[in-house]
């Protein structure tokens, strides 16, 4: 063998391994991050849920059949930066193992359902954490989130094959708290102060009140005979006497 054919045998596992570290970098990607929906619209964010605006024509030039699938992937903020896309989808990146990955995937759909076109009347959103009847352990199950956040999402398309194109990451996401009434540092002294001042007057004044009424209807229980009895009262004769009247009548 000459040095021609040697140089092609050395040349050949070279070759091997840089087609398939190309394949699995050849990952698109596509200059498009999630958005939120419109902040003037309600159920933007909840304790549990936010809305995203479709990525309507942004796959359109993806090297992608219409079934493939595009999924949303859902992360954690600190746990964007490690995220790798997966080869193939299965269930361990259910909602299930969230805190364990860091991110799952949800909300299949393909690129048909993302066609760009004329706007239509029907307000297309995404909404994530809005089903409360799927199992987490259920691949695309897309479960209410688990707190506060927070998050960030992207898309991303696979075929058969593995990964294709995913968008960029979004910009960090938090939901709504359940918040408590807290007043701002020395305004407690002032609002609340006259309030419980007030109620206090209201309610010595209800409690006089009541016991005037009281006192009232004791008196007017003890001399409330009426003339007539007071009259018989007085003129009261023993039996004694009424014997005597008798004896002498007759």
């Amino acid at each position: 063998m000459g040095p021609h054919g040697k140089q092609s045998v050395l040349r050949m596992p070279l070759l091997l391994l840089l087609t398939c570290v190309q394949s699995g970098t050849g990952l698109e990607s596509i200059n498009y991050a999630p958005q939120l929906l419109g902040a003037t619209l309600e159920g933007r964010l909840t304790q549990s849920t936010f809305t995203l605006e479709q990525p309507l024509g942004q796959f359109k030039n993806v090297n992608l059949s219409d079934p493939d699938p595009i999924w949303l992937v859902v992360a954690h903020s600190n746990a964007a930066q490690n995220f790798t896309a997966p080869r193939k989808v299965e269930d361990r990146h259910a909602p299930a193992n969230f805190d364990r990955n860091g991110y799952y995937l949800t909300l299949r759909a393909n690129r048909v359902h993302y066609k760009g076109g004329q706007p239509d009347s029907q307000l297309r959103v995404l909404r994530v954490g809005n089903d409360n009847n799927c199992s987490l352990e259920s691949q695309g199950c897309n479960s209410p989130l688990p707190g506060a956040g927070p998050y960030r999402v992207k898309f991303l398309a696979m075929s058969a094959e593995g990964p294709v194109a995913e968008t960029l990451w979004s910009e960090e996401i938090y939901l709504q708290q359940a918040q408590t009434f807290r007043e701002a540092p020395g305004s407690q002294g002032k609002g609340t102060v006259v309030i419980i001042a007030f109620l206090s007057i209201l309610l010595a004044i209800l409690l006089v009140v009541f016991l005037v009424l009281v006192i009232s209807a004791c008196s007017l229980s003890t001399s409330g005979s009426s003339p007539e009895e007071q009259v018989r009262m007085r003129h009261y004769h023993t039996h004694h006497m009424g014997s005597l009247r008798a004896e002498r009548s007759s």
